[in-house]
């Protein structure tokens, strides 16, 4: 299915960034490479990009000393090292807009993910949990929801930890659905990772495990592991939900990626965030979800950003993504179309965004609006 790992600890050129980004290095393809070689510090993206703008000086000065910094060489490879607005470097360069407090005031300290009584499990919704299994990811991303947990420290749930999250779900009946998460859960050891989903899947009373991770977008080397490849057969199915933001995103590495997932008769969902100066217009969405379509991977939300502390310089108006969607109708095929929705406030759950398309009624008439915009009368 994928080309085999070489051994963990080889390393070449740490800190010789043109060393890094060689793809023809014999060790490009080994994930454990790319995580070992990630680049964390404010000096080794300066490597990189030539001409920062003040607001990415300023970020690499002070707001790495709040949020991590973490790329692989892979992702990074795919950043325009002179283009400040690139859709990449956006997502892994921290700027000082993320701790601007005239930017940032308008957060929502309730926004966040909130830990029942046992750590690292969230029981929000009656017949689902979500687990963080480490805060570890290979890429820190800079719109990231959970960016005040993760990385600090980067370190996995231990064995002890894991025991009072099971019995948990063991005990309570109506739990159908776990969402194993972080962090990433795709940075553990397959050793790890097949233990604690294996323990899961001996809960009777669990139908469904979800995987959320973006190691398919930035370090699609993972799947190219043959061990997770035939585990992940022999767990099927199990639904892989990645995180694509731009069509930039979809490269040969991640289609063959995508494609040694398929063969292992698991489903492979997307996530999108509406992200400012990112993807918020609906020719890039178009183009994204078209080519994810095309490589197999069905869109499944389009979350509109949330306001989280050293995020909310990445939000729009809902309006924006309304007019996304509207421009995605009849344009693109319904396999292609995502459900649009936001979190609400206080842990009080998400609801679908949708245009409105009954225009008014008038007895038994209706009128519609279609995605050309023209006004058609319906009766009933």
């Amino acid at each position: 299915m994928g080309s085999k790992s070489n051994k963990e600890n080889r390393t070449e050129g740490v800190g010789n960034l043109g060393n890094l980004l060689k793809k023809d290095s014999k060790y490009w393809n080994d994930w454990r490479w790319q995580l070992k070689n990630r680049i964390k510090t404010p000096q080794g993206l300066k490597k990189y990009f030539k001409n920062l703008t003040e607001d990415e000086e300023k970020g690499l000065k002070l707001t790495a000393e709040e949020f991590p910094i973490a790329v692989t060489p892979y992702y990074l490879s795919l950043a325009d090292p002179y283009n400040p607005e690139c859709p990449i470097r956006k997502q892994v360069v921290p700027r000082y807009s993320e701790i601007d407090p005239k930017i940032q005031i308008s957060c929502d300290p309730n926004a966040l993910e909130e830990e029942g009584e046992i750590p690292h499990l969230t029981h929000r919704y009656p017949d689902r949990v979500l687990i963080t299994l480490t805060t570890m990811c290979p890429v820190y991303c800079r719109h990231c929801m959970r960016k005040r947990k993760v990385g600090k420290p980067e370190r996995a749930i231990t064995e002890e930890e894991f025991k009072p999250i099971w019995d948990y779900i063991k005990k309570q009946n109506q739990i159908r659905e776990v969402l194993i998460s972080g962090g990433d859960p795709l940075v553990l050891s397959n050793e790890k990772l097949f233990h604690y989903i294996r323990q899961l899947k001996k809960i009777d009373h669990i139908e469904v495990i979800r995987i959320g991770t973006r190691t398919p977008v930035i370090l699609p080397q993972r799947f190219y592991d043959d061990e997770l490849l035939r585990f992940l057969e022999e767990i099927s199915p199990v639904w892989i939900v990645t995180h694509f933001n731009h069509p930039k995103e979809i490269t040969e590495e991640v289609s063959l990626a995508v494609k040694n997932i398929r063969k292992t008769a698991n489903p492979v969902l997307n996530q999108t965030v509406l992200l400012k100066g990112i993807n918020d217009n609906p020719q890039t969405m178009e183009e994204l979800f078209r080519g994810l379509i095309r490589i197999g991977v069905k869109p499944y939300y389009l979350f509109h950003c949330d306001p989280i502390y050293g995020v909310v310089h990445f939000r729009t108006p809902i309006e924006v993504g309304l007019k996304i969607m509207s421009h995605l109708r009849g344009r693109v095929s319904g396999l292609a179309q995502p459900i649009y929705a936001l979190d609400l406030p206080h842990g009080k759950g998400k609801v679908v965004l949708s245009p409105q398309y009954l225009v008014k009624k008038e007895g038994r008439k209706h009128y519609f609006r279609n995605y050309e915009g023209e006004i058609v009368e319906y009766e009933f």
